[in-house]
């Protein structure tokens, strides 16, 4: 996907475009972490990968910015269950 992740911060939101549409993780901010409240992909784009693109995709941004990461979701636990790579982000 041609797409990146962006931080947008006025949001407190994670997101990718895809098409028409906007695939995105609320988070929380704390002195050392970002806290990933809830990912949400629209209900036509899901089973493609798009969720677990978002999340690599913060993930990275999150890496870059020197933070840890706290799954406050389902899906990002689950993300980081499949993905040992990302073990040394997890607060």
């Amino acid at each position: 996907m041609a797409a990146s992740v962006r931080d947008n911060k006025d949001r407190c939101r994670f997101e990718l475009d895809v098409g028409d549409d906007i695939a995105f993780a609320n988070y929380r901010l704390t002195p050392s972490a970002v806290i990933i409240t809830h990912t949400e992909t629209p209900r036509a784009l899901r089973g493609r990968g798009i969720g677990s693109e978002l999340v690599k995709g913060a993930l990275d941004l999150i890496r870059r910015d020197g933070k840890k990461v706290i799954a406050g979701c389902g899906f990002v636990v689950d993300y980081l269950d499949r993905h040992p790579e990302d073990a040394d982000l997890v607060a």
